[in-house]
């Protein structure tokens, strides 16, 4: 045995002492013969396995694309066609590609389609797994607030679709030629019931009766569990609103900030009226409602912060708050974020927020409506926000803390080796 050893080590030590000398004398054939083919393989094998472990969202389901709400008489309705600016933005766009093979440089056909007009002033998607103890309480608050600041769209508006193009959402446009198209009224909230095993979507039809929410409350139910982003995006994949937000279904953060979301996009929008607007609790930190948490969770919170700021592009990685589950987007930046997300675990906001820097670049306007420039990206407001803890978290505090840092490493590795794309999912 000992024999046996020695013979080893000494078969290693050869082969270490030839490979330095051959470092020494021939440092080229080194590189060519053994460091290159090992960098080469080294990538491929990188690149495979992001494939590999990369989140591959998947296909709705046809009963996903329909929604149940309350009739006037209290009873449920059958299921409805769920509208989907989506499925039309990608129809035109590929029509557009057929029609336009190639184009000219300077030729005045716009990179992708615009997207269709708004309905409703305001859309909130709330995704819920398992959630009847906890959301009846959210959408009390939400309501409240829709109610007493955008009002309820009129018969007459639910069955009618807008056909006026989009223009200038926010800003009111001073050439005479320019009429603003009419503005939107009301609100939608859809509830997507991320295949929830208990009474969620029964405590959602009963609130709808108790407060007369027929037709402006959906109930979209996913026929597999997606997680939370993929929640998100199915939800926002079907807002009919001037305004999209999404909040979490405990009602944690105080709905009616969302003002304040609002006015912070207005205040970042582009001149293509890209926006968006992110609660942050960051202003919290040091408070009693944080300082009161367990030590291994604030821990937690700093060292995901830290990886964040490692490994996310410049803009993203100077947001304090990127896991608070209140964002708030403009109609005219839905495109360019949500028909390329990914992630459908808790990573899915950092993903919104990687799309948003990295889109393309819109004309800047002067105040007389001018093209002065471009601008790169999609600009995002950090608001703060009221928030409170709220009992009967379903996340699991360390396991899925270790799941968003991997996550984390997999998207951006993903997006800086070409596994993800800015092409449709």
């Amino acid at each position: 045995m000992a024999t046996n050893n020695e013979r080893a080590l000494a078969a290693i030590e050869q082969l270490v002492s030839l490979f330095f000398l051959t470092a020494r004398e021939r440092p080229f054939r080194l590189f060519f013969v053994l460091i290159c083919p090992l960098a080469l393989f080294a990538i491929c094998a990188a690149y495979t396995l992001l494939h590999l472990l990369a989140p591959k969202p998947r296909l709705p389901y046809p009963s996903e694309k329909t929604y149940i709400t309350t009739n006037p008489d209290g009873s449920v309705s059958d299921p409805r066609p769920l509208p989907c600016w989506f499925d039309r933005w990608r129809a035109e766009g590929r029509l557009q590609e057929l029609e336009y093979p190639s184009i000219p440089p300077g030729f005045p056909v716009p990179s992708q389609p615009p997207i269709e007009p708004a309905e409703v002033e305001i859309s909130v998607v709330v995704p819920a797994y398992n959630e009847a103890e906890r959301i009846e309480a959210g959408l009390e608050e939400m309501v409240e607030y829709l109610d007493a600041n955008f009002g309820r769209p009129s018969a007459a508006q639910q069955r009618s679709r807008p056909t006026t193009p989009h223009r200038l959402v926010f800003k009111s446009p001073t050439k005479a030629s320019l009429a603003p198209p009419p503005v939107a009224k009301g609100y939608e909230i859809l509830v997507i019931n991320d295949g929830s095993t208990d009474s969620t979507v029964d405590v959602c039809l009963e609130f709808s009766r108790r407060h007369k929410l027929h037709d402006v409350l959906r109930i979209v139910t996913l026929a597999k569990n997606r997680g939370k982003g993929g929640g998100v995006t199915h939800g926002l994949r079907h807002v009919r609103g001037r305004y999209a937000v999404f909040a979490d279904a405990d009602g944690a953060s105080r709905f009616s900030d969302v003002s304040r979301l609002i006015e912070g996009c207005e205040d970042v929008v582009d001149g293509s009226n890209r926006g968006v607007a992110i609660g942050s609790r960051a202003h919290l930190v040091g408070s009693e409602a944080v300082v009161q948490r367990s030590a291994i969770r604030n821990f937690l919170m700093r060292s995901f912060h830290f990886v964040l700021m490692i490994l996310t592009p410049p803009a993203t990685s100077r947001i304090r708050d990127t896991q608070c589950g209140f964002k708030l987007f403009s109609r005219n930046a839905l495109p360019h974020i949500v028909p390329y997300m990914h992630s459908e675990g808790w990573i899915f906001d950092i993903e919104m927020l990687m799309l948003a820097e990295s889109a393309p670049a819109t004309p800047v306007l002067n105040s007389e409506g001018e093209v002065i420039g471009t601008s790169a990206g999609i600009k995002v407001a950090e608001v703060p926000v009221g928030w409170h803890e709220v009992e009967g978290s379903k996340m699991n505090l360390v396991k899925d803390s270790i799941r968003m840092a991997v996550g984390l490493a997999v998207l951006r590795a993903s997006w800086m080796l070409g596994v993800y794309r800015r092409r449709l999912t």
